[in-house]
Order: structure tokens, then C-alpha cells, then sequence
């Protein structure tokens, strides 16, 4: 059995525009952080927290404006797309963008978080909770774009997928931690374990999605 493993280096290889956009776009994210924390009496104990969304963002940013899916059919096109929303509706169930409704109808508010987690858009009904945090919304975005490329071009990966699923482990951690730790006998441990890298994970997780969904090997030659 022989073949050659290739791809694309274009894909992943930036040219000075996109370098001079991304040090603007970088400053600008910059001076909003620095400006929410100047006028909010917020207190940062993880600095971290501040840079994940900001990933996922600009990882998003990078992916709407390098990704031109090209369609070979109609009907590759609606499957493509049907797959495609279907992708990001797990992601935003699993991810908490889309839950169940709660006891009191709240309709819909603002909460004034930090950049990249908020402002976010929040709605409660007693049939639907949203929460449209700018971070997750694009993130799922430039997630559900990719594998409608990928169905395009190349009928996609499950390994990509299975990836891009696990990039909801900053929210489904916690609950999986909270059955551990009933199992286990130490809730607290587990749980503030679990939290305290669920995000870090999460983000990682979503950028290795993003790179695999951009980067896609192929096989030629005879198999």
C-alpha cells in the first residue's frame, strides 16, 4: 500500500496585509480590555481569562477571511450547508448558547462582561434560554464554516469533527466534574480542578479544530 501525504502551506501561511490587520485588530483589543477595566470595578485573578476569547475571535476573524468555499454542485452545496448548520446547533446546545427555558420569563437583557465574553445578549423565556456571548457565537460560526468547506472540497473529517466537539469541554466539563466528584468523594477538589481548566482546554481544543479543519491532509496515489 503506498501514497503521499500533501497540503496545501498556502492555507496557513499569512501575507504582510494580514499581518498589519491582525497587529490593529490586536491593539484594538487591547484598548477595549484596558478601557473595561479602567471604568468597571471588575478584579482579574486570572489574566488568562481575558486572552481566550480573544482566540477563538481572532482565530474566527482569520477563518472567515481566508476560507472561499467553492461548491461543485447545487446538491453538494445544500449538503454542505445542512450539515453545516446542523454542526453548529450541537455546538451551540452543547456549548450552552441554546438551553432549556427556565421558570421566569426575563425576555431579553445585556450583561456588560469583559470584551470578547460580552457584552453578551441574553434571553429567557419559559421555553428557551440563549446566551449569545460574542466569543462562543462567532467561534461556532467560523466552526460550522469550516466543515461546510470541508464538505465541499473534501466530504470532511471525522477526526476534525470529533475535535470540534470536544472544543465544548469548557462548558461540559463542570457538570462532568460534578458527577465525578459525587463518585469520587471530593467534590471540591474535582470540581475546582475541572473549572480550572475547562477554558484553557476548551481553547485549545478550538484552535487545533480550526488548524485541522484549514489544514486538511490528502492521500494520493494508490491505496
Amino acid at each position: 500500500m503506498t501514497g503521499t501525504l500533501g497540503f496545501d502551506a498556502d492555507r496557513l501561511r499569512p501575507n504582510r496585509d494580514t499581518l498589519l490587520w491582525a497587529g490593529l485588530l490586536v491593539n484594538t483589543e487591547l484598548i477595549l480590555t484596558f478601557t473595561y477595566l479602567l471604568l468597571s470595578d471588575a478584579t482579574i485573578t486570572e489574566w488568562r481569562y481575558l486572552v481566550f476569547p480573544f482566540v477563538w475571535i481572532n482565530g474566527s476573524i482569520w477563518v472567515f477571511a481566508r476560507t472561499k468555499p467553492e461548491a461543485r454542485s447545487a446538491r453538494t452545496r445544500y449538503l454542505g450547508a445542512a450539515i453545516a448548520v446542523g454542526y453548529f446547533l450541537l455546538l451551540a446546545s452543547v456549548g450552552g448558547i441554546v438551553k432549556p427555558g427556565g421558570m421566569h420569563a426575563l425576555g431579553w437583557r445585556v450583561a456588560w462582561l469583559p470584551p470578547g465574553w460580552g457584552p453578551a445578549l441574553l434571553y429567557t423565556s419559559s421555553d428557551l434560554k440563549l446566551s449569545l456571548m460574542p466569543y462562543k457565537v462567532v467561534g461556532y460560526l467560523a466552526l460550522a464554516y469550516l466543515v461546510y468547506d470541508t464538505v465541499l472540497d473534501t466530504a470532511g473529517s471525522a477526526v476534525s469533527g470529533l475535535v470540534g466537539f470536544v472544543s465544548c469541554v469548557s462548558c461540559t466539563w463542570p457538570v462532568v466534574a460534578t458527577l465525578a466528584a459525587g463518585l469520587a468523594g471530593s467534590g471540591t477538589a474535582v470540581a475546582a480542578a475541572a473549572s480550572e481548566w475547562s477554558y484553557t482546554i476548551g481553547t485549545l481544543a478550538f484552535v487545533v479544530t480550526v488548524a485541522l479543519l484549514r489544514w486538511r491532509p490528502s492521500f494520493g496515489g494508490r491505496l
